[in-house]
């Protein structure tokens, strides 16, 4: 016997169930009511059209339901509106919208797949002109004839979700001034607050005006204005206003026909997404669904996971028809894993936020951990690599509760394996062992989610400990003070930005200048991005410090954090006198620092500039989403003009003038240490290459000099020059077998050191040290201990000390060692270089 199948309601739910079913069953008689007029079409891309990226409005239109009928067999009632349900006699009445009758349709099978609607509360003013909510197509057209006739040049989203901030970006680019109020403190509820700051930081920069902790008193219309009165006494104008404040499920028949909702309207369904009532199922938004992590019972209105309980749904009701075999199947849950685009940010989340697990009370809240990093879209090398913040959720024994990601590129699939490892009953430890596609244009060797799990793995083996994003607020706050804030970036990352309060010592510095801290002092560790502060806390954990933690993401993802405090973001000390036509500005250089992430740009911008002459321009463009910031910074504690910021594409770009007319002092709070003057560079450079007394006692005597004059020295040892820092006396040290015996044929320290001219056998060396006691001269044993006290940088060269078979134990205290890179950075920052 034929079977019958009623579904009321199409899109993503009813149609997907409809087309399924035929191609499991072409026997059964399947109708679908919608009571729009639109059976399928892609809601999704609404706001997309609105702004033009979609250009075609029939794009929008998945099926029609002459293709319905044609391609499925399949009886498509548009404009046929479900009244009731009469679940004993297994009938539905319905209304014909266009001719206005009214019958009753009867089935085997009912599917409610009636979605949601937007939510419209009771405001004053609400219902008056210029005031929309998006859902539909119908809704799209009128908001698009809306825009085309009137011409809006300012426009106010209700609300932070979804379709408000696509609705803001894509308005945005339509031409008009956008203001986005949202009563909760983020926007984007999914995400935590201090992800979502990411988001806040970026629709700024892109000149949205952003309303938080404020909601919506009473709509008023003014001469084709309405004039939006906000709880806090604040009133917004805006020609159009789009309403995204929520939406509920359309449970109303469901309801009146006597099925079991829960407390938020939501149908209540079992596993096999069947109501109260046997013959009768549901998907979609209207259903409740179970939460996967947590298990709990939840309402995400999604398209995927719509879908996905839309084809099981059709394979149970084959099932029952007994065209299909094996049992009814199950639905397991929904984790919410989600996406949107937000202006040059992607942002996409899986699983359970953190304010979903303390919400949840002991079970989670009292054992999870957190690992949150920055990381490159794909290969640094590889032209316009973008950064990426991730956070996930786990707990002690590798389980993963949910994660979050934004950036500008890969997000989507890197939030997609993440979901798929959750759904898979994958661990932390599984994602750091995930074979994942790489090539330099796609990812690292080492992806984002690789690197994700070896956080997370390092976390639970007590290798590094994390503060959380507001811990360094919180100490600031608190009245224990017994921590110290380290900053280990580089002096000319700090030109740009450094956290208040901190103490910098440089990652390169730090394992020489360990004495400075205090093991008893709680220390936290922050570079740029979090992976020299890794390494300086494993250094200092490794000296025996017990109280080590990182500041996550590092000042990249704090400038983020607290953008708002400290910045208006608006270049302000450091613009030009009078107005600057850009038309007419001829930039000297350009220099492309796209893919490079902070500090790299900053470091490639100051390396340039040096080379130029005073009130030559340069332009430079940069993906880091924090360059237009650091640069502003930068220019106005280096005496130099930032011209112009702007923002193309996904690249900051800017011109800056090298120098300026009118020169202000050093800010008062710029630490001593990252003071610098617009002058040329004053520092000495000193590499010393000879073993040879005479020349030892020259770069000595000449470093205790320039050191004296106030000016900063480096002097850099190697091969012959080595010698000098030996110590006197033979360490029992094992070495290979020529190692040694290349020691034991060296002069071991300065004493032993011989001239270059009128040795003689030693004579010569001894008549010079007796000369030079007799006239005063200070010996080369104490020129090298005031040059020491006068903090002149003793370096020896790695790369000489492996050669020449000479260890770190062998040398004498209060010297550094690094490469050739190192020098050649001194250098840079010289007016003297010295070979000697």
């Amino acid at each position: 016997m034929k079977k019958k199948v009623l579904i009321i309601g199409g899109v993503a739910g009813g149609a997907t169930t409809a087309a399924r079913l035929r191609r499991l069953d072409e026997t059964a008689e399947i109708i679908i009511l919608e009571r729009g007029e639109y059976i399928s079409y892609a809601n999704c891309g609404l706001p997309y059209h609105i702004g033009d990226v979609i250009k075609e409005r029939g794009s929008l239109l998945l099926q029609t339901p002459e293709a319905m009928k044609a391609r499925f067999n399949i009886d498509v009632r548009v404009n046929n509106e479900a009244l009731s349900i009469e679940k004993e006699r297994k009938v539905v009445s319905v209304l014909d919208k266009k001719t206005g009758k009214e019958y009753e349709e009867s089935y085997d099978t009912l599917l409610i797949a009636t979605g949601s609607s937007p939510l419209k509360p009771s405001i004053p003013g609400i219902d008056g002109p210029g005031i929309y909510s998006l859902w539909t197509i119908p809704d799209t057209d009128k908001i698009k004839s809306f825009i085309s006739t009137k011409k809006p040049k300012k426009a106010a989203i209700i609300g932070g979700g979804f379709i408000g901030l696509e609705m803001a970006e894509n308005l945005h680019a339509a031409g008009c001034e956008v203001t986005v109020i949202e009563m909760q403190n983020q926007v984007m509820a999914p995400i935590d607050f201090e992800m979502a700051q990411l988001l806040h930081e970026n629709m700024r920069m892109n000149q949205v005006q952003l309303v938080l902790n404020d909601g919506v008193k009473s709509f008023e219309g003014v001469d084709g204005t309405t004039i939006i009165q906000l709880q806090s006494g604040k009133a917004i104008e805006a020609e159009l206003v789009i309403l995204s404040i929520g939406i509920k499920p359309n449970s109303v028949l469901a309801k009146e026909a006597g099925l079991a909702l829960n407390e938020r309207g939501g149908v209540v369904v079992n596993e096999y997404l069947k109501t109260s009532e046997p013959s009768i199922y549901a998907v979609g938004d209207v259903i409740e669904v179970e939460d996967y992590i947590s298990k709990n019972k939840t309402m995400v209105p999604l398209a995927g996971p719509a879908n996905k309980q839309a084809r099981i749904c059709a394979n149970n009701i084959a099932r029952e028809f007994g065209v299909l075999g094996g049992d009814l199947e199950k639905y397991k849950g929904t984790q919410g894993t989600s996406i949107a685009k937000v202006f040059d940010l992607t942002v996409a989340s899986t699983g359970v936020n953190e304010k979903t697990l303390k919400k949840w009370g002991k079970e989670f809240n009292k054992d999870y951990f957190v690992a949150l990093i920055n990381q490159k879209s794909h290969a640094g090398y590889y032209p316009g690599a973008t950064p990426l913040t991730l956070k996930m959720l786990f707990s002690p024994e590798g389980k993963i509760f949910g994660a979050q990601i934004i950036g500008q590129d890969g997000v989507d699939k890197r939030i997609d394996t993440i979901a798929a490892a959750i759904r898979l009953g994958g661990t932390i430890y599984d994602l750091a062992e995930l074979e994942l596609a790489y090539a330099p244009p796609y990812s690292s060797a080492k992806d984002p989610v690789n690197m994700l799990g070896f956080v997370a793995e390092n976390i639970l083996n007590g290798l590094v400990s994390i503060v959380g994003w507001n811990g360094l607020e919180e100490l600031k706050k608190s009245e224990d003070k017994n921590y110290t804030i380290l900053d280990v970036s580089e002096d000319i990352e700090r030109m740009a930005f450094f956290i208040p309060d901190s103490y910098h010592i440089p990652l390169g510095q730090l394992r020489n200048r360990l004495g400075e801290l205090d093991k008893e002092k709680l220390i936290i560790v922050y570079c740029a991005i979090g992976v020299r502060a890794y390494n300086a806390a494993r250094m200092m954990m490794n000296s025996g410090f017990k109280k080590v933690k990182i500041f996550p993401g590092g000042s990249s993802f704090y400038k983020s954090l607290y953008h708002d405090q400290l910045s208006d973001m608006t270049p302000t000390e450091n613009k030009p006198q009078g107005v600057i036509d850009m038309s007419k500005v001829v930039a000297k250089q350009t220099l492309d620092c796209s893919g490079l992430q902070c500090p790299g740009p900053i470091m490639k911008v100051y390396e340039t500039i040096k080379g130029m002459s005073d009130g030559e321009i340069i332009q430079v463009s940069a993906t880091d989403m924090g360059f237009a910031r650091d640069i502003d910074a930068w220019c106005k504690r280096t005496g130099n003009c930032l011209l112009k910021s702007e923002r193309a594409g996904k690249e900051n770009i800017v011109y800056i003038q090298k120098g300026r007319e009118n020169t202000s002092a050093q800010p008062a709070d710029l630490p001593k240490e990252t003071q610098i003057v617009t002058e040329l560079p004053q520092g000495k450079n000193i590499i010393v290459f000879s073993g040879d007394l005479d020349k030892v006692l020259a770069a000595f005597i000449i470093a205790n000099g320039a050191a004296a004059m106030g000016r900063p020295v480096s002097m850099f040892f190697t091969f012959w020059g080595l010698n000098a820092l030996r110590r006197p006396n033979k360490q029992n040290i094992k070495k290979p077998f020529l190692d040694s015996m290349f020691g034991a044929m060296m002069p071991r320290g300065a004493s032993k050191l011989k001239l270059s001219k009128m040795n003689m056998g030693g004579m010569g060396t001894e008549m010079m040290k007796k000369v030079m006691r007799d006239k005063n001269v200070d010996s080369l044993e104490i020129l090298m201990n005031q040059a020491i006290q006068n903090g002149v940088k003793l370096i020896a060269c790695s790369m000489s000390m492996d050669i020449m078979g000479i260890t770190k134990d062998e040398l004498i205290d209060g010297i550094g060692y690094a490469g050739v890179a190192t020098m050649l950075g001194d250098a840079e920052e010289s007016n003297m270089s010295l070979f000697i």
